[in-house]
């Protein structure tokens, strides 16, 4: 699907995507799984060409923000801190973009990363490691995607139930404040009690909820989105009375939302698309306000439904009635303001 730009000259900064090579993960599980997995991924390897290239298709993307997806770990760190390594190899392709040689946009701007909190007061070392590897480092996200339907996320993506509940966590959690960082939450639509509740426990933490709670279309949900909509969206307006979490606006195109209900790069128009997804994204701008939303391109796994352009070009669309003054905060200001990349809106 090719369509021409809309509001090319809008800056965005694109809080949430990877860099990765799943393939020898990808090849590790049988057909049919393998299809699946690859499905749920958006695609098995995702470079910093593609970003680039992704990025420059057409829209006005002055920087990204990196997210952490598991990729290049350090085995020679051991078990706590492998994740180092994935800090390190992003914080290359950053000096890469930060050369200036491939445009004026800054890719990777900020590194999200991860630690395991569940270390609890432990996790702090390990914090503190990810934060010597870069000075882009923000801050980590730890997700907590469960649900007792084996089939909805596969076993790469899944997590203990009730994560976000658990002591032993929360102590982990508790280092993040200390040091001033950030944290990325990443469950399912059933479970946005668990953050509500984390949100609650700790009202000066920055958090932001991914995908709009992620809306499941997948599995034993299948056919079940409008039926479940209504709680999703008591769920969301209430989270948004936590004035610490902020929502990211996207993930929707993912194959666990099933909007659309085919893919990869279902070949949908941004319309169409724009359609599909206002429920949801104009229910998340209601509750939380342009300063606390930002759209997302969860690039590669959105893949699935959208190509890059059409995305940004249906969150264009969605955002058609906001002021000037919101859309530069629901495609720049927000994200600038939560990763500390306002120096990229700066003349």
């Amino acid at each position: 699907m090719t369509e021409a730009i809309l509001e090319p000259d809008l800056p965005i900064i694109d809080p949430h995507h990877h860099l990765w090579d799943l393939r020898p993960l990808v090849n590790a599980f049988p057909e049919p799984r393998h299809d699946f997995l690859e499905a749920l991924v958006g695609a098995p390897y995702y470079t910093f060409d593609e970003l680039q290239a992704d990025t420059q298709s057409g829209h006005n993307v002055v920087g990204t923000v990196f997210m952490e997806c598991g990729a290049f770990y350090d085995a020679s760190r051991g078990e706590e801190l492998k994740t180092v390594g994935e800090v390190e190899f992003v914080n290359g392709v950053a000096a890469q973009g930060a050369s200036g040689l491939y445009g004026n946009y800054r890719p990777c701007a900020a590194i999200v990363g991860h630690a395991d909190l569940t270390l609890g007061s432990g996790a702090g070392m390990v914090l503190d490691a990810l934060a010597a590897a870069s000075p882009r480092f923000v801050g980590i996200r730890h997700a907590a995607a469960w649900d007792a339907d084996p089939e909805v996320l596969g076993p790469p993506f899944h997590h203990p139930e009730g994560l976000y509940r658990e002591s032993k966590f929360r102590e982990g959690f508790a280092e993040l404040g200390k040091r001033g960082l950030t944290f990325d939450a990443w469950l399912l639509e059933p479970q946005l009690g668990d953050v509500l509740d984390l949100a609650r426990a700790f009202p000066d933490q920055p958090i932001v909820l991914d995908h709009c709670g992620t809306p499941l279309g997948i599995a034993s949900y299948k056919g079940k989105l409008e039926e479940n909509f209504d709680r999703w969206s008591a769920n969301i307006r209430t989270i948004a009375e936590c004035e610490n979490v902020t929502v990211k606006l996207g993930g929707l195109a993912m194959a666990f939302c099933q909007l659309p209900d085919r893919g990869p790069a279902a070949g949908l128009g941004s319309e169409e698309l724009a359609a599909m997804w206002k429920p949801y994204i104009e229910t998340c701008i209601e509750a939380f306000g342009p300063s606390r939303a930002m759209f997302e391109s969860n690039y590669p796994v959105d893949r699935w439904g959208a190509s890059y352009p059409v995305l940004w070009n249906a969150f264009k669309r969605l955002a058609s009635g906001a002021s000037d003054s919101e859309k530069r905060a629901l495609f720049a200001g927000t994200a600038a303001r939560f990763y500390g990349l306002e120096h990229l809106l700066t003349p």
